[in-house]
């Protein structure tokens, strides 16, 4: 499982769309343009946190990194371990805890560093961020983009008009 195609793929092409969409209304029409562009890029941050909540993308995505930590600590023969993301707000960060020496405190932690879909880990609490708001920034990421498709197609629109004979 690989967490930019299982979690951000999908929210990075709802705000291409949202992008795309938004732009081709708000290059054509100059008087509402602050609006529709305000619009499409609230409309991706809400498809963005649809995804994440209600749609359950969070919870399909922790529920695979915890089973994939689960089966490295079986793996590794170290069962009195174990590793959960670190939750409210759910981050990318796993959390590791039980009796471990030094060497298996570090190994772990390269070991399970090395897991698809986690950022860091570490034996003791610390702050992340939240997986909603890197959500939330590949569909903002994602609506640029589409902007950026959108005004080009305008240009492109605009150059055909002007040599229409």
């Amino acid at each position: 499982m690989n967490a930019f195609w299982t979690y951000f793929w999908p929210t990075f092409s709802a705000g291409l769309i949202t992008g795309i969409i938004g732009g081709a209304i708000a290059f054509r029409r100059r008087r509402r343009r602050n609006l529709a562009l305000a619009l499409g890029g609230l409309a991706s941050l809400a498809l963005a946190a649809l995804w994440h909540g209600p749609f359950g993308a969070a919870d399909e995505f922790s529920a695979t990194v915890e089973r994939s930590i689960r089966a490295a600590l079986v793996y590794n023969e170290i069962p009195e371990v174990s590793g959960h993301l670190h939750r409210a707000p759910l981050t990318r960060q796993v959390l590791l805890s039980g009796p471990a020496d030094d060497f298996q405190r570090s190994e772990l932690v390269r070991i399970i560093g090395d897991l698809p879909g986690v950022e860091s880990v570490s034996w003791a609490p610390e702050t992340g961020v939240p997986l909603i708001v890197e959500g939330g920034a590949a569909a903002f990421l994602g609506f640029l983009l589409g902007l950026l498709v959108a005004y080009l197609r305008e240009l492109r629109r605009r150059y055909n008009a002007y040599w229409n004979w």
